[in-house]
């Protein structure tokens, strides 16, 4: 398979994932969080089959772990103040944001805190920023005329994963995966040796701030 077809195919089945997770058509069909569990193991699946060298000489260290505390500790802080200002000048911010931890309503507290910990927040890091920015950074350094493929990469995938959220029809929702992903986006740019403090980073903060340090 070539690089563009692994690219095209990858996102492909994001993008249909995501819409059955959050498409109002789709959505109360399923249960969401089981929904979401599988989806988190297909995109694991696709980083080690379609890219399968994106962890090679990548190592989680003890200083790596303390930098995606630290990411995760600083994002926390700014969703925690776009909560604040968002609420003040949109009316519907607050209502979309409870709808949003409404997602978590009957299930089970530990069991959320496990999935968002060691499945979820993972297999979306390496996914979006692992295997695909990498994927088509690379692809894109074979073109001739562009400044900074590796820029662009960030950029592109920043636009697909902000756009899979969409089905959501919660401009919150949407909102949060484009600060999100351009803060994970714009790291892994300029330091792609940072990913494993980048998946401990999406790791942690999932869980902070979805169950343990909810932002209210």
């Amino acid at each position: 398979m070539s690089s563009r077809a692994r690219i095209i195919t990858a996102i492909a089945i994001a993008a249909l994932l995501w819409f059955i997770l959050f498409s109002p058509w789709t959505a109360p069909h399923v249960p969401f969080w089981g929904a979401m569990a599988v989806s988190s193991c297909i995109l694991m699946a696709l980083s080690f089959v379609i890219f399968p060298d994106w962890h090679k000489g990548l190592h989680l260290t003890l200083p790596q772990i303390g930098l995606g505390i630290a990411i995760a500790a600083v994002m926390w802080g700014i969703f925690w103040l776009g909560d604040k200002l968002s609420s003040l000048m949109f009316s519907f911010a607050r209502p979309q944001v409870d709808n949003i931890y409404a997602l978590k309503d009957g299930a089970m507290k530990w069991l959320l805190a496990a999935q968002l910990l060691l499945l979820t927040g993972p297999a979306e890091e390496i996914f979006w920023r692992g295997c695909l920015q990498k994927a088509i950074g690379d692809k894109l350094e074979g073109r001739t005329g562009l400044k900074n493929p590796r820029l662009l990469a960030a950029l592109i995938t920043l636009a697909v994963y902000t756009l899979i959220h969409i089905w959501s029809f919660n401009f919150m929702l949407v909102m949060a995966a484009l600060v999100a992903g351009a803060v994970w986006g714009l790291l892994y740019y300029l330091k792609p040796e940072w990913l494993p403090a980048l998946i401990v980073s999406h790791a942690i903060w999932d869980t902070a701030v979805f169950v343990v340090f909810p932002i209210m």
